[in-house]
């Protein structure tokens, strides 16, 4: 099966660290690897809804964003979230879109979970320290997700960079990113 990534950015701000860093890292991919890129921002979602306890056995259909995302989340075999580091975790739009996860694993005839299963999550972010354990919370929240998912964990590339284009400077973030897909 050919690979398709699907490319998540987190940022609330276009071309920043992170974002910089993940295209780095996919123009490393083979020529011809199918890529999408989504931001997270453009397609907004309400806060996620927990109905499991109010009676609720499924959800209804996802519709407008949810819909894109559950679509385009499903026709990848790799997600990579694209998330600066926002106080030791995920960004507030990828949290969020992770909520979702909850409510589409309930949708009657989505059978979300299994079709995750074997699929890739990947982690791309940037830290404005130089101390990498402060992305650990981070890192756990992706590995997690992918292991109660039952999906491949790919890892997290990790950059430093606290302004715009700082990113580029680490030289072993951007040596790592050459060989991060492979």
């Amino acid at each position: 099966m050919a690979r398709s990534f699907l490319f998540l950015l987190g940022s609330s701000r276009t071309g920043g660290n992170t974002e910089a860093l993940a295209r780095l890292a996919a123009e490393q991919l083979p020529t011809g690897t199918e890529q999408q890129w989504l931001r997270l921002t453009e397609l907004p979602l309400p806060d996620f809804d927990d109905l499991r306890h109010d009676g609720e056995e499924h959800y209804p259909a996802a519709t407008g964003n949810a819909g894109r995302l559950l679509e385009a989340t499903l026709s990848a075999t790799d997600l990579v979230i694209a998330s600066p580091l926002y106080w030791y975790s995920v960004s507030t739009p990828v949290k969020r879109y992770l909520d979702h996860w909850s409510g589409w694993m309930r949708i009657p005839g989505v059978g979300f979970r299994p079709r995750m299963a074997g699929r890739t999550l990947w982690g791309v972010t940037a830290l404005a320290t130089a101390d990498p354990s402060v992305a650990e919370p981070l890192a756990g929240t992706l590995r997690h997700t992918a292991v109660y998912m039952k999906m491949n964990w790919g890892g997290v590339l990790l950059g430093h960079g606290n302004r715009p284009g700082d990113v580029t400077s680490d030289e072993d973030a951007t040596a790592r990113a050459k060989t991060f897909f492979s």
